[in-house]
């Protein structure tokens, strides 16, 4: 695993400083795209990617969900309107949480929670799946989140993750300028490889039933997320002021959307997608 620690207030600040670029990026969804068909438009593509984890946790109405990091709430309005879940949604940006409460459906099974969720107050068996997309890099211990997922889950719960990867075996120099740069600047802890993702599992309880490397079908995103990057640079004086002010720490994100490009094109970022199972005890 490729590691940089990186504290819970640095993640939520990146967030928080970034919001209205990172919506205006990526949309409410905040994710990759699935493109299973080359047909799809980008949000076809995003909801696709929220539908397959929704099949992969097997989804039912009524079923207890924990969204780990739920950004603005779109997948956890999409799986209580599609299939009837209760949802809680843990996310430690103050404006993320505001935009999902603000957005919530009324009469919506949804709670959002403003905590790190490794300091979650639910009790043990809370829920019949967690859901992880793309927040696993971000919290300080990863591993010690399997040992919490597999506390939350009912016997028989399911856990589904989608995780930004390191290639198992990177050369020193794309471990140098890709791979390290990129955790920095985007704020996760480090990257795992998949084999940290099979070791982790079964130390915490868990039986992983998949791990795939979906990165052919989502690398997309990063081309769609640049010429969004380019548009926006040329028609808000905003972003330009943020990115080419010395003092502004988060000017290194006009960097790492490129970076990030080339080192998924390159195969030395990858894009997990773990399914794994509690057992009935």
């Amino acid at each position: 695993m490729v590691e940089h620690p990186t504290p819970t207030n640095s993640v939520s600040d990146h967030y928080d400083r970034l919001d209205r670029f990172y919506r205006r990026l990526w949309g409410e969804h905040v994710h990759h795209g699935l493109w299973t068909e080359s047909s799809f438009t980008t949000e076809e593509a995003v909801r696709h990617l929220v539908r397959q984890v929704a099949r992969d946790a097997r989804l039912t109405e009524g079923d207890a969900v924990c969204d780990v990091g739920c950004g603005y709430g779109a997948p956890a309005r999409l799986w209580a309107r599609e299939y009837g879940a209760h949802v809680t949604g843990f996310t430690v940006s103050k404006e993320q949480y505001a935009y999902a409460r603000k957005h919530a459906s009324d009469g919506s099974e949804i709670q959002y929670r403003l905590r790190d969720f490794l300091d979650n107050d639910r009790p043990d068996n809370a829920f019949d799946s967690v859901i992880a997309i793309e927040s696993l890099t971000h919290i300080r211990d990863p591993a010690h989140v399997f040992e919490e997922v597999f506390r939350l889950l009912r016997p028989g719960g399911r856990f589904v993750a989608c995780v930004w990867m390191a290639a198992p075996t990177p050369s020193r120099w794309q471990q140098k300028y890709l791979l390290e740069p990129i955790i920095e600047e985007g704020r996760l802890s480090g990257l795992p490889t998949a084999a940290n993702l099979r070791r982790w599992a079964p130390r915490a309880g868990l039986s992983v039933e998949r791990i795939d490397d979906m990165t052919p079908l989502v690398r997309r995103t990063w081309t769609v997320v640049i010429r969004r990057f380019v548009r926006a640079l040329v028609t808000d004086s905003d972003l330009r002021q943020v990115l080419f002010d010395p003092s502004a720490s988060e000017r290194v994100f006009a960097r790492t959307i490129p970076r990030i490009w080339l080192a998924q094109h390159l195969g030395v970022l990858r894009y997990g997608w773990l399914v794994a199972k509690r057992g009935q005890d």
